[in-house]
């Protein structure tokens, strides 16, 4: 039987009003940056793989019009993210995160720790960037899990290793860190942060386990999966704010293959669904409120509660 769930913007399979987001004012901005990355892992919702160039590399010249629209807004310095992918692999990558501190912005960027940042040029670049904006600036690197043998799994052999060295590199010079894990399907949150805390404390990296903006663990998202739809009576029987969903206060910058120009989507989940492709500028996207008209938005984000933000 086919699912009709997630089917029609307004209404769900059982004709209930489904539940919309409206604009609340631009808090995180996301530049995905390409899906070419190092590494292919099993569950990676975006797909990201030595050879998926279907979300292309940005340059600085899309992100410019960007900033630029930001800039106009008069609001003054929001959070730019950055995200991919493997972020280090972009051959703009260094220019877009210059300019982006330059502007006085707050920068979050995502990255594996692996060997892209661990080049020479990488490395000397990022130093500079530390010199000048350290204070504005984290590095979030990702970790499938704390133990060795469930990441590798993931993301194969030598993986683990690999993101550690890289880890300790930044912490050894001085980088603002913060971990993103994901809780094993076998595992409760007070189990996973009391794993990666041990890991933290033997790579030294300063940072606190109980600090969710330090370590920040994300709902399981399984492709295919069938949650419950959200509908307009769902924010109060699950006592949700509408206002705290990615897409209340965050959109994605996104370049297709084949494409002559950069896009804004309704958040950094949601990259390759056209339905969720709001316009080619900030004031586009933002026009109408996003219907959560797709299966992540009820499990990661209003059944989950999370949020790629800072």
């Amino acid at each position: 039987m086919i699912d009709q769930k997630f089917q029609d913007p307004f209404l769900t399979a059982k004709g209930e009003v489904r539940g919309s987001v409206h604009w609340r004012g631009l808090k995180t901005l996301w530049l995905n940056t390409g899906t070419l990355c190092n590494i292919e892992c099993v569950n990676c919702y975006i797909k990201s793989s030595p050879t998926n160039d279907n979300l292309v590399y940005l340059t600085l010249a899309d992100v410019t019009p960007f900033l630029d629209e930001i800039e106009a807004l008069g609001e003054g310095a929001k959070e730019i993210g950055i995200t991919g992918g493997e972020p280090f692999m972009c051959p703009d990558i260094l220019n877009i995160m210059q300019a982006v501190l330059e502007r006085g912005h707050s920068l979050l960027l995502l990255t594996n720790a692996m060997r892209p940042m661990m080049r020479p040029r990488i490395q000397a670049g990022l130093l500079d960037l530390r010199e000048q904006y350290g204070d504005r600036m984290v590095l979030r690197v990702s970790m499938d899990h704390h133990t060795k043998a469930v990441h590798d799994a993931e993301r194969g052999a030598g993986s683990f290793d690999a993101a550690c060295e890289g880890l300790s590199w930044l912490a050894e010079h001085g980088f603002n860190l913060a971990l993103a894990g994901r809780q094993a399907l076998a595992e409760d949150e007070t189990e996973a942060r009391a794993g990666y805390g041990a890991l933290i404390e033997t790579l030294g990296l300063g940072i606190s386990p109980s600090d969710t903006r330090q370590l920040v663990l994300f709902p399981e998202m399984i492709e295919g999966d069938s949650p419950p739809e959200i509908t307009t009576a769902c924010w109060g029987i699950l006592h949700v704010d509408p206002a705290d969903m990615m897409c209340a206060s965050q959109r994605m910058v996104v370049k297709r293959r084949g494409e002559g120009h950069a896009v804004v989507t309704a958040c950094t989940l949601l990259a390759y669904d056209k339905r969720f492709e709001l316009g080619a500028s900030l004031k586009e996207a933002t026009a109408e409120p996003v219907q959560l008209n797709h299966a992540w938005c009820a499990s990661f984000c209003v059944l989950g509660g999370g949020s790629c933000s800072a």
